[in-house]
């Protein structure tokens, strides 16, 4: 590191009130990249594989879809498999999808870091989606948004294994459409087919399946648009109703179609809609205007056609440094990102896999950002940024506190998740019912099964945490803060390990 550059984070810690103490932790990033892949072997849903690691979990919802009664499904819908978006037993497949892409795209940009084990192990964690999704799209003209019923699922506190609440399918259509969903499952769908292209030597056939699916999902969304909070209602909203609109996850989804085919007919389509694509400084599992912008940068690296994408990709990046004139997100004392939203640890994994992203791509495009007020940001200000915000979940932060659960010796003990929180079935064969685990959730003891590799929502800007199930916004994981996350530490994993 530069003598520019220490001085920088000097300056920008000193701002913070980061401690020398912590910046000088050390952190081991290829046990927290294992351990990030590893959690999603605890959400997984449906029937567990024989190298399922994560023991203590077994079989659950090995019916969803079967017990589906419309006569415009003339074989039984299968929906077995996919995963629990947090800690409830609900599959929701819009943070699913979005989950399963930004998987795919740590595994496109940093699984050459990963080491051939880990790589295998996230090619398997895409892969439980990706099978899912094809059964959730295998019915032309319909897509599979979500199974179970919310409002009974979050009603109770069960173990999925043990669930009797409804596995209600809901589906968009022609009719009653949700151009959100349908095109974010394409671009996962898309984005997993680079990732077994590029990684998976016998998956070949798989990766063209995949994408071959993803066409055809994205043509439905498109040509079908509307919104699934139209289509659905109340059993999306409030849980994950789309407030940012379907035009960026359209946008999104040709993205990924034109990375994994190359055809322009989807570079025309990204040119013809990009003007709905506004908020250059948001992504996540409901906005992914920066993504699209960092894509197609990278994409397009010293054409002059990315002109447009470069410039709000730049914007982005002054958004979020905290030293730059048009910082618009805030930053805890001890420096972690901070947006008005819960599950706060969703904002800075994902933003810090753009960052790296980016930062890649000034690289090869031998430039830095001019964010105003003296503040040039080069891409080694970027991997910095990324770094803190990793680092401070790792545990260099006021708390000394770790936010994944496994890795240090102190990280959260009662997050808020049904299976962690509940016996195993190893250690307590009998059903727990709806309302018989409300003693584990309302006891103060640690929950008896590790959920390895989870990032709890983490703690509020004043970098307090409580650890308690109760507090669901604070201690709750999600697939879609961990799959960002793996990218990023499969990056510092070979490069500041």
């Amino acid at each position: 590191m530069g003598l520019e550059q220490n001085l920088v984070m000097i300056i920008v810690c000193t701002l913070l009130g980061v401690s020398e103490r912590s910046m000088g932790l050390k952190h081991n990033y290829g046990e927290a990249l294992s351990k990030s892949i590893l959690f999603f072997e605890g959400q997984r849903s449906g029937k567990l594989p024989p190298t399922q690691r994560m023991s203590w979990r077994k079989d659950s919802a090995f019916e969803d879809g079967f017990q589906l009664d419309d006569d415009r499904f003339f074989d039984k819908v299968d929906l077995v498999g996919g995963y629990y978006d947090a800690g409830d037993n609900v599959k929701f497949n819009f943070p699913m999808a979005f989950s399963t892409t930004m998987l795919s795209w740590s595994v496109i940009e940093f699984g050459k870091f990963m080491g051939q084990s880990e790589l295998n192990n996230a090619l398997d964690a895409i892969a439980w989606a990706t099978d899912y999704f094809l059964k959730s799209t295998n019915t032309p003209g319909f897509v599979f948004a979500q199974v179970g019923d919310p409002f009974g699922d979050h009603n109770c506190w069960e173990r999925p294994e043990d669930m009797d609440t409804p596995r209600t399918a809901f589906f968009v259509s022609s009719e009653n459409p949700g151009s959100e969903v349908s095109a974010e499952i394409a671009a996962a769908l898309a984005s997993s087919s680079i990732a077994f292209r590029k990684f998976g030597h016998n998956n070949v056939g798989y990766s063209q399946r995949l994408l071959q699916r993803a066409i055809t999902v994205f043509e439905f969304a498109d040509k079908y648009r509307g919104s699934y909070n139209d289509s659905l209602g109340p059993y999306v909203c409030p849980f994950y109703c789309d407030y940012g609109g379907y035009q960026d996850e359209l946008v999104w989804g040709a993205a990924w179609l034109l990375r994994a085919t190359k055809i322009p007919n989807y570079w025309n389509y990204i040119k013809q809609n990009i003007h709905n694509v506004k908020n250059f400084g948001e992504f996540g599992w409901d906005s992914k205007d920066a993504g699209i912008n960092v894509l197609v940068s990278k994409l397009l690296v010293n054409n002059p056609a990315s002109k447009p994408f470069t410039l709000n990709a730049d914007k982005f990046v002054c958004a979020v440094l905290p030293e730059s004139p048009l910082v618009s997100v805030s930053y805890s004392r001890g420096g972690l990102l901070f947006k008005t939203s819960g599950s706060n640890m969703q904002h800075a994994t994902a933003y810090s896999f753009l960052l790296l992203v980016y930062a890649g791509y000034l690289n090869q495009a031998n430039k830095k950002i001019d964010c105003g007020g003296g503040v040039i940001a080069s891409s080694m200000r970027l991997q910095q940024l990324a770094k803190s915000q990793v680092d401070y979940i790792l545990g260099s932060n006021p708390l000394s506190m770790s936010y994944m659960v496994g890795y240090g010796q102190k990280f959260p003990k009662r997050i808020h998740h049904r299976a962690s929180s509940l016996p195993s079935i190893d250690q307590h064969s009998n059903q727990i019912n709806c309302k018989g685990g409300s003693s584990y959730f309302e006891s103060q003891n640690p929950n008896p099964n590790l959920l390895l590799g989870a990032v709890v929502g983490g703690p509020n800007i004043n970098d307090e945490y409580v650890d308690s199930r109760a507090d669901f916004v604070h201690s709750e994981p999600t697939t879609y803060i961990n799959a960002p996350l793996v990218g990023v530490l499969a990056f510092f994993k070979a490069h500041f390990s």
